[in-house]
């Protein structure tokens, strides 16, 4: 296990995001080593790579061609290898039904794309701060939607 960083992954379509989520943590100046992918095709092909480094945080965007991010975590959950990762959801959707289809998938944490770039920052510190231990046993809806 890695101590001296937290390797970060970002799976999302949009161009735009990816910028920001990397220069956030350039500005952040946190311990973190990130890496994105446009889609979820890229992320898996990527992941099973036998010889992969896995991440620490995974964050999905929902909506992405080829592969959604529901289907990237329903993967992700189907594969032991996997089960270490804490998976973030990380969407502009706000709907109960997408909240809930996570919750139930096994995503660890659901986070609505905020609109403002401090806003994404202090989100993505605490994301990475996180006690994960804590946040991953016994589960709950209560702590499953981060509100700022």
């Amino acid at each position: 296990m890695r101590e001296d960083y937290t390797y970060v992954v970002l799976a999302d379509d949009d161009e735009d995001d990816r910028l920001f989520f990397v220069e956030a943590f350039e500005e952040l100046k946190m311990q973190t080593k990130v890496a994105v992918y446009k889609d979820g095709v890229a992320l898996m092909d990527a992941l099973n790579q036998s010889d992969s480094v896995l991440p620490n945080i995974l964050f999905l965007d929902l909506n992405m061609p080829k592969k959604s991010g529901l289907e990237c975590l329903q993967e992700i959950k189907c594969n032991n290898r996997f089960k270490d990762i804490a998976i973030a959801i990380y969407s502009t959707s706000a709907s109960e039904e997408d909240i809930e289809d996570t919750f139930v998938n096994g995503a660890n944490i659901y986070i609505k794309k905020p609109d403002n770039f401090n806003i994404l920052k202090k989100i993505l510190s605490d994301v990475v701060t996180m006690n994960w231990q804590y946040h991953t046993n016994g589960l709950n809806k209560d702590n499953f939607l981060l509100r700022l």
